[in-house]
């Protein structure tokens, strides 16, 4: 009896495990697959209703599809090594397969006491990595080639056939209220499953995507023009390799006669973009890989203890109630929504790290319940970064006001989310607090009352931000450590000889 254990790989193509244990079943042995609520994972502070909300929805899809192929897919709740036990007395379970799971410390220490109980109890475990991160890599030179080298390995077709056993142990999908967890509204959620993740792709590669690149940018138009397959990523509806070789199929049906007329340079540097977006997604999970503890610790130590907390920005800022009208409207849509454009992303975590001073920590965890798409070794090296504590990436610090400009001078997206400046002149709506007390009672927006004061000013806040991280950076051992932290997390594409 073959155990097959599902955690971030929930599909059925190119599914390395699914293949190897397919010819097994061709052989007349059998398969369970298993899914298991575990509450070190929904208990634990990064963990939403959003996220078991799109999990349950793949869960489902992902028991058709084995189902259709013969196959049977336990979905439990408990302790993975109570559960476990419990099948392999009651099924004879002498082989556990897996994919490699590039979670947090939690997951990683977890799949280690799964190791040594596979052991103890004689049951062979075999993991196969299932995207572009290397456990075990010993520095980052030639990484980028060994990404290459396995995003253009055959993918998985969906095996033919599977075979398991008739068994009334098959549980169901647990909705929050049975885990324990606080619901929330989300009017506009990406809806899982591995057909929702082709579809999406397909519509990406086909008729969304051509302005991809300028129209990224916008939390206007980036809602559309993105790929929008981050969540299936996350959740391995989708695998890494299966979105960049359908990429690089598109790419080289790029022509004249496949096109309209004018578009094809347009498409070309779209898909290049998405493509090499789909690289950067692992290279920051490597870094979590290579470093598990990124998500409580500053990757570069110099700047420890360099911010404090203060609970009522940190609520208001989660709220999107800072007076900053970009800020607010990126913080209500992704409550609403579960999604936000990279720039945006990037802004309100500068924002919370530069202007309101708060610890990443804190406003990282906001973030990773907040996102639908949450992959911890990307959101967490991100946090770092946006916040200036990695110690060699560039420190940018974004204005909300030149924001509004740049990505929505119209404020349609801001007017959407923020409807108590719908009413607001285009003109004052990067900084409505600027408005005559007049023009305020006119447009029904008096600040202060309808509508928040900002909690800080810009340019101070700006200014003093710089002098602390700069001080810090100017500090020889802070350098030097920084050379430490390249060689150790840097992309780097040549071996070393």
């Amino acid at each position: 009896m073959h155990l097959v254990w599902f955690k971030r790989d929930l599909r059925v193509c190119d599914h390395r495990v699914l293949h190897e244990v397919a010819a097994r079943c061709a052989a007349g042995e059998q398969m369970l697959g298993v899914y298991v609520y575990e509450p070190l994972v929904y208990e634990a502070p990064d963990f939403d209703v959003c996220h078991l909300r799109f999990i349950n929805e793949c869960l489902i899809e992902l028991r058709q599809n084995i189902e259709a192929l013969g196959g049977t897919l336990l979905i439990l709740q408990g302790e993975v090594l109570r559960v476990f036990e419990q099948i392999r007395k009651h099924f004879g379970v002498t082989k556990l397969w897996a994919h490699e799971e590039n979670g947090n410390a939690l997951t990683f220490a977890r799949d280690l006491r799964v190791a040594e109980w596979a052991g103890a109890q004689g049951v062979e475990w075999q993991e196969f990595y299932q995207n572009g991160v290397v456990r075990r890599l010993r520095n980052r030179d030639g990484w980028a080639d060994q990404w290459r080298e396995r995003m253009d390995e055959p993918a998985y077709a969906v095996p033919e056939r599977l075979s398991s056993p008739t068994t009334n142990f098959m549980g169901d999908v647990l909705n929050p209220e049975a885990l324990g967890l606080k619901a929330r509204e989300m009017t506009e959620r990406q809806v899982g499953g591995e057909s929702q993740a082709h579809d999406l792709l397909d519509s990406f590669l086909h008729e969304r995507g051509m302005e991809y690149r300028t129209a990224m940018s916008s939390p206007v138009t980036g809602y559309d023009a993105c790929s929008r397959i981050s969540p299936y990523l996350s959740y391995g509806a989708i695998s890494v390799r299966h979105a960049y070789q359908i990429g690089r199929a598109r790419y080289r049906s790029i022509n004249k006669e496949t096109v309209a007329k004018g578009t094809v340079t347009l498409w070309k540097g779209s898909v290049r973009s998405y493509l090499s977006r789909l690289r950067w997604h692992c290279h920051f999970m490597q870094k979590m890989e290579d470093q598990w503890d990124i998500d409580v610790v500053n990757i570069a130590r110099a700047y420890d203890g360099l911010r404090g907390d203060h609970v009522e920005w940190l609520e208001a800022w989660a709220e999107g109630r800072t007076g900053y009208p970009m800020v607010d409207a990126c913080m209500r849509a992704l409550r609403a929504t579960g999604w936000l454009n990279f720039r945006m992303r990037a802004m309100v975590m500068s924002f919370a790290s530069y202007h309101l001073w708060l610890d990443w920590r804190a406003t990282g965890i906001v973030l990773a319940r907040y996102f639908v798409d949450y992959e911890p070794g990307i959101h967490w090296s991100q946090v770092q970064m946006q916040s200036g504590t990695t110690g060699i990436n560039s420190v940018r610090v974004y204005s909300p006001i030149k924001q509004v400009e740049d990505q929505d001078p119209e404020g349609v997206f801001i007017r959407k989310w923020v409807p108590e400046l719908a009413n607001v002149p285009s003109t004052y709506l990067a900084q409505p607090e600027l408005m005559p007390e007049l023009e305020q009672q006119f447009c029904g927006c008096v600040i202060g009352v309808d509508y928040p004061a900002p909690l800080v000013v810009h340019a101070e806040a700006y200014k003093k931000a710089q002098q602390q991280i700069r001080a810090v950076r100017a500090n020889p051992d802070a350098r030097a450590e920084a050379q430490q932290v390249y060689q150790k997390h840097g992309s780097r594409s040549k071996r070393r000889r």
